[in-house]
């Protein structure tokens, strides 16, 4: 049996040894927090007590609707993914691929990421009203605006000679005679898809982020709608227990993309 490695500098632990370790992680952070607000170390009205926290979720389901407001949170979510994604691979394939499109576009679509998103709210409640689509569609910028200079980098290292694991692809392709269709099908496309997967996922977390800002627009639906609302009551315990909802989501959602990447990518086997 092996000895474990968990206080070895740079050693490496077992799956089960993590798990373990992560479930003990969890308690003591669970016992800190009962330590720290039963003996008032912080006040009340800034870090409740678990138990508190806890007690308010059956109210949230029965008269909050937090089944609903959950669903509306999700599906604003992948609708804004799906928009950014059906505008940012398109765009980003012509400005990686022509150099006339990355010398006329590139710097400023990444200089767009400084934008902070809550300043262009207005643009786009003028544009949308204050509906689903207009969440949809701000949540969608703001998650384009990091997704497209993702694509656009993929596609440069791609194509970087100095790259040569990855280069190798165009030079075989063009030892085959491949036409450009060709090489855009077999090459280019499956790279790019497959390592800007992996910056989707890292979205998750920005992505949330922003529909709660996209939601507080118009309370008229969704976790960052009843956040906002619980806010302007000082209702601290409601506001912790639908962070801890957000996060949860927001695990399970990266969760099932982790299911997926084999199923997408068949070729990457077991990881």
């Amino acid at each position: 049996m092996m000895k474990s490695q968990a206080f070895k500098f740079g050693g490496e632990i077992s799956g089960k040894e993590r798990l373990g370790i992560g479930i003990a992680g969890a308690i003591l952070i669970f016992l800190l927090w009962i330590i720290l607000t039963e003996t008032k170390v912080i006040s009340p009205g800034i870090l409740p007590s678990p138990f508190r926290v806890f007690k308010t979720l059956p109210e949230l389901f029965t008269e909050y609707h937090l089944t609903e407001n959950i669903i509306y949170t999700v599906s604003l979510n992948l609708a804004g993914y799906v928009m950014a994604l059906i505008a940012a691979l398109p765009l980003g394939f012509l400005i990686g691929i022509y150099p006339v499109m990355n010398a006329l576009f590139r710097n400023y679509f990444e200089a767009a990421r400084y934008i902070p998103l809550p300043t262009v709210s207005g643009i786009f409640i003028s544009i949308f009203g204050l509906a689903f689509g207009m969440k949809s569609s701000l949540l969608a910028f703001g998650i384009f605006i990091f997704a497209l200079p993702a694509v656009i980098q993929k596609i440069i290292d791609l194509q970087n000679p100095e790259n040569e694991k990855d280069h190798v692809y165009i030079q075989t392709a063009k030892t085959l005679g491949m036409t450009n269709w060709q090489m855009f099908r077999y090459v280019y496309w499956p790279y790019v898809i497959e390592r800007v997967y992996g910056d989707i996922r890292s979205l998750v977390a920005i992505s949330y982020t922003y529909v709660v800002i996209a939601e507080s627009l118009n309370k008229n639906g969704g976790l960052g709608s009843m956040i906002s609302t619980f806010t302007r009551q000082s209702r601290i315990p409601e506001i912790y227990m639908l962070l801890f909802i957000i996060v949860l989501i927001g695990i399970l959602q990266d969760k099932l993309f982790k299911i997926m990447d084999p199923i997408i990518f068949k070729h990457h086997g077991k990881r």
